[in-house]
């Protein structure tokens, strides 16, 4: 039976500065790569035209192509890791089993059960750090705990930086490396259930000029501020080491938000509850929030009446993409005007956005609604009319999804701003008060 060390890709799908390729390929025994396009997670997805899964399966196919070239090939399976790693263990003699952190809470009981089941059979997994600049307990307070306010955490991020934290792992040196087999073919979307989508997915090159001019456009729903590489980002095809250290000494407003990711995944590390749904400050656990079907339906489907929150929603729903300052924009609608859990709306986002990321979308949405750490206080309620003036002020970015929001047939405003702001108030005072 050939002996083998495997690299098993998750969220980390690129071959060049990858920590657990580079250490898997440093390990003298030939690296078998494998993808898992895991059933406990693709079974629970309702959209057959997934953009995620098709973004997925082309990344792969572009990984492909550059390992058939050295002789080598991915396996691809669809099926749930325990039984895969099972299959994988009758097959190959598994000496180590390298992958990347993750820290999500499925992530974790996978790993967990994947650990144990690989330990019986005398083989060990081992993982790095990789998504992150820092992590874990890397960025703390003097004292040894953890920040939970974002500005203090960014000013010792920034201190603790130094150029070897953003150096490549120089993989192509160890190439030649990886197991030759010959081609291993990838399950077909439809073979999962899946079909094709059309629409094509951002550049993963970084556009300097934009990066330089992030600071003054990235508010503007209207221009392209943003560089739209949180799905590159997400699922690893571009390396958080690379885009910090080219980003670093363009714009500091730019690496801040990368700073933002880390800091949210720190929290995910640190207060896990908030991975399983849970408010960071305990007391917004109590507001009463509304149970209404009918307006969360019209709110997803871009139907409130507010254009500046309909655009965002229609957005979301035909390109998987929304605009940063819309998405604030939205969930403080939702959360604040319409008084619905921010967990309906959380969960809205995680099955449209192709960038959707657990840490970084529960973070934003408990921000929005004030539960999360270094939240807007609960009185901060966005008036979508002045957002529009500020941000949107020749209704460039509305025009192009409400064409029809001057028309008759446009719906009247879901709820009065003024009476929905005193709602609100009311609200959560009454459970901020307890």
């Amino acid at each position: 039976m050939q002996k083998v060390n495997i690299i098993w890709f998750r969220r980390d799908l690129r071959l060049n500065d990858n920590a657990a390729l580079y250490h898997a390929l440093q390990s003298g025994i030939p690296v078998l790569p494998i993808f898992i396009f895991d059933k406990n997670i693709l079974d629970k997805l309702d959209q057959k035209a997934d953009r995620r899964v098709a973004f997925i399966h082309s990344a792969l196919e572009e990984m492909q192509q550059k390992l058939l070239k050295m002789g080598s090939s991915l396996e691809v399976y669809y099926g749930t890791p325990l039984e895969i790693f099972k299959s994988l263990a009758g097959k190959y003699e598994l000496v180590q089993v390298f992958a990347n952190h993750d820290y999500e809470p499925y992530a974790l009981e996978r790993e967990n059960a994947t650990r144990h089941f690989l330990e019986t059979n005398h083989t060990t997994l081992v993982t790095f750090k990789d998504q992150v600049v820092f992590e874990k307990n890397e960025v703390v307070k003097d004292d040894g705990t953890p920040y939970t306010i974002f500005t203090p955490y960014s000013r010792k991020w920034k201190a603790k930086l130094i150029d070897d934290h953003l150096q490549p792992f120089a993989t192509e040196k160890y190439f030649k490396n990886f197991y030759q087999q010959s081609a291993h073919p990838i399950p077909t979307l439809q073979s999962m259930g899946f079909i094709e989508v059309d629409k094509p997915f951002p550049s993963q090159s970084l556009n300097e000029e934009l990066v330089k001019k992030y600071s003054d456009q990235r508010n503007f729903p209207a221009i392209e501020g943003t560089s739209k590489l949180g799905v590159h980002l997400r699922f690893g095809t571009i390396s958080i080491r690379e885009l910090a250290r080219k980003s670093r000494g363009l714009s500091e407003t730019f690496l801040n938000e990368l700073i933002w990711r880390d800091f949210y995944h720190m929290i995910l590390f640190h207060f896990p509850q908030v991975g399983h749904y849970k408010a960071f400050k305990p007391q917004y656990d109590l507001i009463e929030w509304r149970i209404e079907e009918g307006e969360f339906e019209r709110w997803c489907n871009g139907q409130t009446g507010y254009p500046i929150v309909d655009a965002g929603m229609r957005e979301l729903n035909e390109t998987g993409f929304m605009h940063n300052r819309v998405r604030m924009i939205v969930a403080s609608f939702l959360t604040k005007h319409l008084l619905i859990d921010w967990r309906w709306g959380e969960a809205y986002f995680a099955q449209k956005l192709l960038d959707y990321d657990l840490a970084a979308n529960n973070g934003g949405w408990q921000w929005a609604a004030g539960s999360g750490c270094d939240a807007a206080p609960y009185f901060r309620i966005f008036n979508p009319y002045l957002q529009t003036q500020k941000f949107d002020p020749k209704l460039a970015y509305i025009k192009k999804w409400v064409p029809e929001f001057q028309e008759f047939t446009y719906p009247a405003p879901i709820v009065v701003h003024e009476d929905a702001r005193k709602r609100c108030l009311e609200v959560y005072g009454k459970a901020l008060k307890k």
